[in-house]
């Protein structure tokens, strides 16, 4: 789609086709916020536009894109349509670490904002069997990506900011609720999927350690001694509130 202003549509209305001109379709939009962004923080919402950055005038989601990568982390003035009125709001872009298809992070300047369409597509259920499979896809990648994240904080590649703890899950919850309830049950099925990965770990005091107390059971015939059950008990519970602590003050700290 060539990126202008105005652009010619082909559309069929009652068996009738026709040629209309409209807006560019992806406008400079926000159709979703990302809790503890830069453009959560300063109080945008779900369905502003965006029609000026730095003076300069956009009609495409592409140029504000561009501006804000482009920018490296310089604040952006920046021009807002909000139910008639404008606003200004100025906006420091942050740098956030993403994960690739192709595996690994990469590092990008991102204000937090999803655009989207200028109107509804046309939608259509899903069976029980699609619906089903594209929820073991989604578990995969949520699995996939929780993994490769733990490793690339533990081996230093990303910040380890992206762990957060009670405090940031409490706030991220209520900025996916204020969404709709949609986002909401999003957000709780990652969580849910996140957090029942972690308690399979083989570290005692979690499920996969107690799976792993009966595997030996069932090799060596009789279960593990109740010193060395003690002793790894509390390994396992030091490591666990380590983790609480760290994941605290990744809330208290980081930026």
């Amino acid at each position: 789609v060539p990126v202008e202003p105005v652009l010619d549509y082909d559309i069929r209305r009652e068996a009738r086709e026709m040629r209309v001109r409209g807006p560019y379709p992806y406008p400079p939009m926000v159709r979703q916020l990302s809790p503890q962004s830069s453009a959560y923080d300063i109080g945008m919402k779900v369905g502003d536009v965006i029609t000026e950055v730095d003076g300069e005038p956009i009609f495409a989601f592409e140029q504000l894109r561009e501006r804000v990568e482009g920018g490296e982390g310089k604040p952006l003035l920046l021009s807002v349509w909000r139910d008639g009125e404008m606003l200004e709001f100025t906006l420091v872009p942050r740098r956030v670490d993403e994960p690739q298809e192709e595996g690994g992070y990469k590092t990008s300047w991102r204000i937090g904002i999803a655009g989207g369409l200028m109107f509804e597509p046309a939608t259509e259920m899903a069976g029980v069997g699609t619906a089903l499979w594209e929820g073991v896809i989604q578990t995969e990648r949520i699995i996939e990506g929780s993994i490769s994240g733990l490793w690339h904080m533990v081996t230093g590649a990303i910040s380890s900011c992206n762990m957060s703890g009670p405090i940031g899950i409490a706030q991220v919850s209520g900025a996916m609720a204020s969404q709709g309830a949609a986002s909401f049950i999003w957000f709780i099925a990652v969580l849910s999927t996140a957090v029942g990965l972690l308690n399979l770990f083989p570290v005692p005091v979690l499920d996969g350690g107690h799976l792993v107390f009966y595997a030996y059971e069932a090799v060596a015939g009789r279960p593990p001694s109740d010193r060395a059950l003690r002793a790894l008990m509390t390994i396992g519970l030091t490591l666990i509130l380590s983790l609480m602590v760290f994941a605290l003050s990744n809330d208290l700290f980081c930026p």
